[in-house]
């Protein structure tokens, strides 16, 4: 049989789960479903949040490079810079040993999460390891008739107190890496899709894998006859699969994965368009698929091939730099406006009695309710914490201040304070939009459908739909489905440089495309 595109299907799964559309005024989307107990027991027990392996795999590479680097040059000035002055030589060779003790330890794939829980393997690979980066140095200077100029009691005490140190090093990672594991936050928190005789072999397959970071919460099916088991390999079955949606939001979950056979497609399509809003791994098993697929389209969870389908937007060492991102350029960011709004605060507090800040709910990552900061703009006794109406041209109830503020965007301000210390803002990203937001008699979810998979990343004070000026009053279907659709390009094409242009290009948009602001 010849290889199949495996590509062609999961394209047209994708394309047919993002593409946005306004809805009928009829609601697509549940506000709040009500789960069965069994899944309202899972959902209710406590979890930690998850800590990325890639992250930590890369935080133990860079830990050995500073380590061995440190202790290098820390020999060399204490014994051999003393004694015979500063030699760029040195230094050149405390960083080849250095970077080749680093690629060593990666050939020898003591890199893996799984492999830090252990002592005795990792140890002996280590130690290995760096023998042979010292012996390969030895030889190195042989050849190269360099021997005499490197002093061997530096070269000794590197080696030894540089592999005490990896070794107590390698401990402290170990008692860390078993302290997280026991938290659940190494874990891969797994429902499965297909509470069948597939959906059992799955199961038993993922849970015969030695050192697994899977962790199967339960089964979901939306078959009520007898082809849907109620306990499935020991995992309960826990609703129908609309109910992953509100599930997925009250507790962490980290992958689905169907168990469904490939030739289910049309039921695997109508499925992904309403899992697809999820900040989370959808991959499709193929454990039990007949049908041969090229080599690269799988990927891997232990020995079980599965075939991605949607994955988890900005992760892993992605969320690092947008967290770096946001604390770094946001910290000096209200550190610059700190003047201006303190000039705002006095302008508003001598137009208008009240308060100078007030909260207000907005929607937050994965449809999380968060408080956002902002300057009152509103007389203090017609205040809409909900945003139940909508700011419009000439509205009564803005301030003089307030109009002023609000067009140029300075009300938005306080919202630094939300991405400096509470963190459930980035500074780019989708605007977060009230949690009440209406377009005439329709809540935004109500009017586009796939609306909730814009809060699939950290909401943002500013974003591409609002530097490509769609933001301000909503007042007709284009502009809110013009804000997601901006929303969804962000999200999916999402890097640094991308951020820092629209940060860049904030500031000619607010004075140039204004026009919706009130």
């Amino acid at each position: 049989m010849e290889p199949i595109n495996a590509r062609s299907m999961l394209n047209a799964a994708a394309s047919a789960a993002a593409t946005v559309t306004i809805a009928d005024g009829q609601p697509r989307i549940e506000r709040r479903r009500r789960l069965s107990p069994a899944a309202l027991a899972v959902a209710d027990q406590k979890v930690r949040k998850a800590y990325s392996p890639i992250v930590i795999a890369g935080g133990v590479r860079i830990a050995d490079f500073l380590l061995i680097g440190t202790i290098g040059i820390a020999l060399y000035l204490v014994y051999v810079a003393r004694l015979g002055g500063f030699q760029w030589g040195y230094v050149a060779a405390i960083f080849g040993i250095t970077a080749a003790a680093v690629i060593s330890f990666q050939a020898a794939d003591i890199y893996e999460v799984q492999l830090f829980r252990g002592q005795l393997r990792q140890m002996t690979r280590m130690i290995s390891a760096w023998a042979f980066v010292f012996l390969l140095f030895i030889g190195a200077s042989f050849f190269a008739k360099l021997g005499n100029e490197v002093s061997r009691l530096w070269l000794g005490a590197f080696f030894l107190l540089g592999l005490a140190a990896l070794v107590g090093e390698r401990l402290v990672v170990r008692m860390l890496v078993r302290s997280w594991a026991h938290d659940g936050r190494l874990d891969r928190r797994t429902v499965i899709v297909g509470s069948d005789k597939s959906g059992e072999e799955l199961i038993e397959a993922l849970n015969k894998q030695k050192d697994s970071d899977i962790h199967v919460l339960g089964v979901f099916d939306d078959r009520n006859d007898t082809r849907a088991l109620e306990d499935c390999a020991g995992s309960p079955k826990l609703g129908k699969v609309d109910d992953i949606v509100e599930f997925a939001r009250r507790t962490r979950v980290d992958l689905v994965l169907f168990a469904l056979p490939i030739s289910a497609e049309t039921r695997i399509l109508e499925m992904l368009k309403k899992l697809w809003v999820l900040p989370v791994d959808i991959r499709l098993s193929a454990h039990t698929n007949k049908l041969r697929f090229r080599p690269r389209s799988y990927s891997y969870l232990g020995e079980v091939p599965t075939l991605d389908v949607f994955e988890a937007p900005i992760t892993d060492w992605d969320l690092v730099m947008k967290w770096l991102f946001d604390r770094v350029v946001g910290g000096i960011i209200l550190l610059l406006a700190l003047p201006v709004m303190a000039l705002v605060a006095l302008a508003i507090k001598l137009d208008s009695p009240g308060p100078v800040l007030f909260r207000q709910k907005r929607f937050g990552f994965n449809n999380e309710r968060i408080d956002v900061f902002k300057f009152r703009s509103l007389y203090h006794h017609q205040a809409d914490p909900t945003a139940a109406k909508v700011v419009t041209k000439n509205d009564p109830r803005v301030t003089r201040v307030g109009r002023f503020i609000r067009k140029t965007s300075l009300d938005e301000l306080p919202q630094l304070f939300n991405v400096v210390f509470k963190g459930n803002l980035s500074l780019v990203g989708p605007r977060p939009h009230a949690v009440q937001g209406k377009l005439q008699s329709r809540l935004f979810d109500e009017a586009v459908d796939g609306y909730f998979a814009r809060h699939r990343v950290k909401p943002g004070i500013t974003g591409w739909a609002q530097v490509n000026g769609w933001r301000g009053e909503i007042d007709n279907e284009e502009k809110i489905q013009k804000r997601v659709e901006f929303d969804l390009y962000y999200i999916e094409n999402w890097s640094v440089l991308f951020d820092l242009y629209i940060l860049m290009k904030t500031p000619i948009a607010l004075l140039t495309k204004n026009e919706n602001a009130y």
